[in-house]
């Protein structure tokens, strides 16, 4: 490797728990190969019974409102298109600023999550309200650059305002087992993107094995994380609630070892009420109400928002409205 490994401390990050206790740091790839051998593998079957389980859970309908809400204020509200053009994000943004013009009540969304020619524009429309700017880099969504570009390209998104940098790791190289490579990558995108924060994209569906999913999860945030996230939303199979289980034990154990919290995006395929219940659900289970807010869960979505609000339309009037009541941004 072309740089020392190194693990991010707890001083490193805003630390929400006690530190319990500390890991040894890691500097070099032998290091990095011995402490992923020691995490213990994931029983795939009860993994997969666990998170089926979970998904029949329901909630009372006196909470129903509160958990819609919840799930609105954790949407990245996402295009990433090739057709997209500023008057496509300037609505996108509009709608993540008001998801109902006629509700003050609905919560703004999280984020905008859009491409990083389209940042600054991005950022003009969406002001100093208390919606970020996430954007997408490192040769989104192959990940399949040199270090070189993705850096320019985190630098550019970066420079042009975006709050967030949604990051790609080189699947063929983890998959080589040149995992070394794509931790280097991850801390160097880490420091590109100076005050603002990162969320690494594994592209689970890519990844094979639930063991795969854990190791790279724990590359992620030992490179410095601020989000572990699902998928790109290009292939296939994108989020699913057995791999999210197992994101967020990663992150729960994580946490326990080094005092720093690390957040959770789902992204892709995410598109009803119900989904995102479940995921709510799941996270509430694996590792408790701390991960309930936008600062540590959220869902990657375009058709996503609507569900939510016509869901919560219906809490209100008793009756299900027409999904033409809302914009199709």
């Amino acid at each position: 490797m072309s740089t020392p490994l190194r693990l991010v401390g707890a001083q490193d990050r805003n630390v929400r728990i006690p530190l319990a206790s500390s890991v040894p740091a890691v500097e070099n790839e032998a290091q990095l190969r011995a402490l992923l051998a020691s995490l213990s593998g994931v029983d795939a079957v009860g993994a997969e019974a666990r998170a089926a389980k979970l998904a029949t859970r329901s909630i009372k309908k006196s909470t129903k409102l509160t958990v819609l809400d919840l799930a609105i204020s954790m949407v990245d509200l996402t295009t990433l298109e090739g057709a997209d053009t500023p008057g496509r994000v300037t609505s996108l943004c509009t709608k993540a600023m008001r998801p109902d013009p006629r509700d003050p009540t609905v919560p703004s969304v999280a984020a905008v999550c859009v491409y990083p020619d389209l940042v600054a524009h991005a950022r003009s429309v969406l002001g100093d309200s208390s919606v970020a700017v996430a954007s997408v880099a490192t040769s989104f969504p192959s990940g399949r650059a040199s270090l070189k570009v993705k850096l320019l390209d985190v630098a550019e998104a970066v420079a042009a305002g975006a709050d967030e940098i949604d990051m790609v790791i080189d699947r063929g190289a983890f998959l080589s087992g040149r995992i070394g490579q794509v931790f280097d990558e991850i801390v160097a995108v880490t420091e590109a993107c100076g005050d603002a924060h990162l969320k690494v994209i594994l592209e689970t569906g890519e990844l094979v094995t639930y063991d795969n999913v854990r190791r790279a999860s724990w590359i992620a945030m030992l490179g410095g994380a601020d989000f572990i996230k699902t998928s790109t939303g290009k292939v296939t199979v994108s989020a699913t609630t057995p791999t999210a289980l197992v994101m967020l034990e990663a992150v729960r154990d994580f946490a326990e070892t080094t005092g720093r919290v690390v957040g959770v995006k789902v992204a892709g395929g995410i598109r009803t009420s119900k989904d995102a219940i479940r995921y709510l659900v799941l996270v509430n289970e694996t590792v408790g109400a701390t991960w309930l807010s936008a600062e540590l869960f959220r869902f990657g979505a375009s058709s996503l928002l609507n569900d939510l609000l016509m869901q919560r339309l219906k809490q209100r009037r008793g009756a299900y409205v027409r999904s033409d009541e809302f914009s199709g941004d």
